[in-house]
């Protein structure tokens, strides 16, 4: 029988080589414990800057680092005795640590738009359909992780604000691992900052021109508040709840330095 690392090691096209005894490992119960994200803290502190653009060189060239962490989300998935702050920061980290892999994978590129089918067809064979993402013996896409993991386990809308697709008009990808302790403030830190920013909104009184993200993710928005009454939790300028309201055209650039 194949060794178990070895196995999945090879699936994340590495060349290390780990030996074990025995039976693979349970990650269940009391043989489960949280990742503390150092690794990828430490990569986003070296090739994010302050304003979310990313530097896909140097995550290039350190590419073994990368991979190694999310070796180590793969065969330490969350478990039910983790409190739900950590389990939701452990899907956050590897769905963004996730992204910035497969576009190094494909770098250079204009978008990561440009991977995927060469036939444009809306929502078919996309970047986030890729199945390329191992945990334990299941392969998942993006889209697995945001939207049949994330937004139906988790009632937490400010995931909007956390997951980033690798382009200008998406939220900014924190220059820090979401941590479970504090992933509250993150996330509320994360809204603000979104809706702050002029080239992803732009937020007056009487007139909002929003990110077509709170188009696409309405429902979320709103199950239990108007949009508007949502938007005013962290919104720099107080909306009147009879606003008009358009939506920007989506920049989907690669968001690099």
């Amino acid at each position: 029988m194949k060794n178990y690392h070895s196995a999945i090691l090879n699936l994340l096209g590495l060349s290390i080589v780990l030996t074990t005894c025995g039976q693979p490992p349970l990650y269940n119960g009391e043989n489960s414990s949280v990742p503390n994200h150092l690794a990828w803290d430490s990569l986003l502190q070296s090739h994010v800057n302050n304003d979310g653009l990313v530097d896909y060189e140097a995550f290039i060239r350190d590419s073994t680092k990368l991979n190694l962490y999310l070796l180590e989300l793969s065969i330490s998935p969350p478990d039910n005795i983790w409190d739900e702050s950590d389990q939701l920061a452990y899907w956050i980290n590897l769905y963004n640590a996730s992204t910035i892999r497969l576009v190094t994978q494909h770098y250079p590129i204009e978008s990561i738009k440009d991977i995927g089918s060469s036939i444009q067809i809306p929502f078919v064979n996309t970047p986030w359909q890729k199945e390329f993402i191992k945990v334990l013996d299941k392969t998942l896409d993006l889209d697995d992780i945001e939207h049949n993991i994330i937004r139906e386990q988790f009632d937490e809308p400010r995931i909007h604000f956390a997951l980033v697709c690798a382009a200008m008009s998406c939220p900014s990808l924190r220059n820090e691992a979401y941590i479970g302790s504090t992933l509250d403030n993150q996330l509320t830190d994360q809204a603000k900052i979104f809706l702050s920013d002029l080239d992803k909104n732009n937020i007056s009184s009487n007139h909002i021109i929003i990110s077509k993200l709170f188009n696409w993710y309405g429902r979320d928005f709103k199950k239990n508040s108007t949009l508007i009454e949502y938007l005013n939790k962290y919104s720099p300028t107080l909306i009147n709840k009879d606003a008009e309201t358009d939506f920007m055209d989506y920049e989907w650039s690669l968001n690099e330095m």
